[in-house]
């Protein structure tokens, strides 16, 4: 079931303790104050952005209604609610939508009369075209006197060759302007139209709707000073997000690292937020305050199913996942705020709707945590009604719904962002860290050498994952990404592809033998890296051995010249993977006859009835 927070409603404000309903509200005869206030801070979430409003007002002491207005299109009306700031009590708040003439906003107004601007030129370009066109029906009824008259005059040896020559020229030099301008007219009407089509897409894609109307909030407040009261208004606006982007840099001499930890803001609220202290977060805003009640669980006996129909293991850990997946569902929908699209339609909620609506939701909410529990109870009933031994699997499945970090970064200074279509790119923090460069040789792979370095978050920021760009000596060198990193915790990032480098596998020789009724065969590999430069280069080299699923096949690796990394790091994980690691030292022009090789072997041991094949890649 989908549950929405409610509309136009009941918003408790913190500093009063006030419940604010429009309908309670008694008539007030006093002046209604218009105020548009100032965007003083924004917190962009994941999806949408809490915005809040500081109005200040002027004019006397006393109670009075002040309507804040232009407030965005893309607004959830349910998230209003407004807070005493300097020398104001606020009552109660409401919201309305209002039709008008005219947009209310600076950009599309602005937009709207370049339209009716290039309008009337397109108008004044048709009406030129249209007088050329009288002018040339004029000039054919003069050519049509002149023709017979001419005729007539030869007729009679009294023709006037000059006026003739004179009236022809004049002919032929109005025909010749005229076409000119027309085609003026022709390029110049094409070049309006193209002008009225890109700004109505421009308009169009600024409004995203109709914005023939104004969204408002009515407050209902008691000014207890004549001078400098004020009070802030907060709400959530929809198609507002961020995602982590970064930009890693270090010099030719692979010294310090910068990190530079980017949001791609995506801003199409409505409205624009100039000079804001903002915030960014990972947090999911709710509207709903209050936790999900938890009801008893009863349960009874009933007759046991056949032993063929009993949920088999398998099944039953099947079924958990499913109930588990719509448990988070639930919760996640019961947590949601509501999206503008389910705003009441009407223009301004009357006080029988209020109260109705109220009530709604309360039973929107109540049927809500009915159906949480029912669905936790079943999943419940499914543990307690197992039968048999039941065990956790060794591989624990991830849930489908994933549990992100909660994090938020407060920005420092004051920040300008549009409304538009486009991502926006601010910058977080550049932070300096510590990094152990190494050249990374995997031939299995690639014959590349890349370089890279393991960096430690110094920091006390949490980097959340997200695309990276690596950039040495100012050089763009590549595309990456991180994970998640921790306060102290390190992570890998690449810089590219060393071209001194090149790392090369091939197989020198495989032998096979029968021993018993078992087949033994033997591997050997050399793997060999290339230095073109002027200078030596560590290197870390990379392969695997097959990693055997199962008794039946026997892995064994032979006692090696070149012996293995001695990294602590390495050794717990990489190792236990079968995955081979040496950390060399490659001379300067090592290439050809005299490249770096390391040779190793291996054997596999198996019933000789049977045959290798690989399992897919996970």
């Amino acid at each position: 079931m989908r549950m929405w927070a409610m509309v136009l409603a009941v918003v408790v404000t913190a500093g009063t303790g006030l419940s604010v309903l429009a309908a309670e509200v008694p008539p007030v005869t006093g002046e209604v104050e218009a105020v548009t206030g100032e965007v003083e801070a924004v917190t962009v979430y994941r999806g949408q952005a809490l915005v809040t409003r500081v109005v200040a007002l002027g004019g006397p002491a006393g109670l009075r209604e002040v309507v804040v207005t232009e407030l965005p299109d893309r607004i959830v009306p349910g998230s209003i609610y407004a807070e005493s700031a300097d020398g104001v009590e606020v009552r109660s708040v409401r919201y309305r939508v209002r039709p008008v003439r005219q947009d209310v906003r600076t950009k599309v107004r602005e937009l709207d009369e370049r339209i009716r601007q290039v309008l009337d030129e397109l108008d004044a370009n048709e009406r030129r075209g249209e007088l050329i066109g009288e002018k040339r029906g004029y000039l054919v009824k003069l050519e049509q006197f002149v023709a017979p008259t001419a005729n007539v005059e030869l007729t009679k040896g009294v023709l006037n060759a000059e006026t003739l020559e004179r009236m022809t020229h004049f002919l032929f030099e109005m025909r010749e302007r005229w076409a000119n301008q027309e085609l003026e007219l022709g390029l110049e009407q094409r070049e309006l139209s193209e002008q009225v089509e890109l700004l109505e897409r421009k308009r169009k894609k600024l409004t995203g709707s109709s914005a023939r109307s104004v969204r408002e909030a009515v407050v209902f407040v008691n000014v207890q000073k004549g001078e400098g009261a004020r009070l802030r208004l907060r709400y959530l606006v929809e198609r507002a997000s961020w995602s982590p982007s970064y930009n890693i840099r270090t010099g030719a001499d692979h010294g310090e690292v910068v990190v530079e930890y980017n949001a791609s803001i995506q801003q199409m609220s409505g409205e624009d937020w100039t000079d804001v202290a903002m915030t960014l977060s990972t947090a999911t805003p709710s509207l709903v305050a209050k936790a999900p009640a938890l009801t008893p669980l009863t349960v009874m006996l009933k007759r046991a199913e056949p032993p063929g129909k009993q949920l088999a293991a398998g099944r039953y850990f099947e079924k958990k996942r499913e109930l588990g997946d719509r448990v988070r569902q639930m919760e996640a929908l019961r947590n949601a705020p509501m999206p503008q699209s389910r705003a009441p339609a009407q223009q301004q909620v009357q006080r029988s709707e209020v109260g109705q609506f109220v009530e709604g939701f309360m039973v929107d909410l109540e049927r809500a945590d009915k159906n949480l529990n029912v669905t936790a109870g079943d999943l419940q009933v499914l543990e307690l009604g197992a039968r048999g031994r039941v065990r956790r699997p060794s591989k624990r499945v991830a849930p489908k719904v994933e549990e992100g970090v909660s994090v938020t970064y407060e920005l420092e200074g004051r920040t300008t962002l549009p409304s538009r279509a486009d991502q926006q790119l601010i910058q977080i923090a550049s932070l300096p860290m510590a990094g152990q460069f190494y050249k990374l040789a995997t031939p299995v792979l690639t014959s590349y050498v890349y370089d890279e370095a393991r960096i430690k978050n110094g920091s006390k920021m949490v980097l959340l994952a997200g695309p990276v760009s690596s950039f040495v000596d100012g050089q763009f060198v590549g595309h990456g990404s991180i994970p998640t990193v921790a306060r102290g915790q390190s992570f890998t990032a690449g810089f590219g592809i060393d071209s001194s480098l090149r790392a090369g596998r091939e197989l020198l020789e495989r032998e096979e033998t029968v021993q018993g009724g078992n087949r033994v065969a033997t591997f050997t590999y050399r793997l060999s890296v290339e230095n073109f430069g002027g200078a030596p280069a560590a290197v870390r080299l990379l392969d695997r051995l097959p990693k055997a699923k199962g008794k039946d096949l026997k892995v064994t690796l032979l006692p090696l010249e070149v012996k293995l990394s001695k990294d602590r790091g390495y050794l717990k994980t990489q190792r236990k993977q079968d995955i081979l690691r040496w950390d060399l030292e490659v001379a300067a022009g090592a290439s050809g006859l005299k490249a770096f090789g390391v040779d190793y072997k291996f054997k596999l041991e198996y019933d000789k009835q049977m045959s290798i094949g690989g399992l897919p890649a996970k």
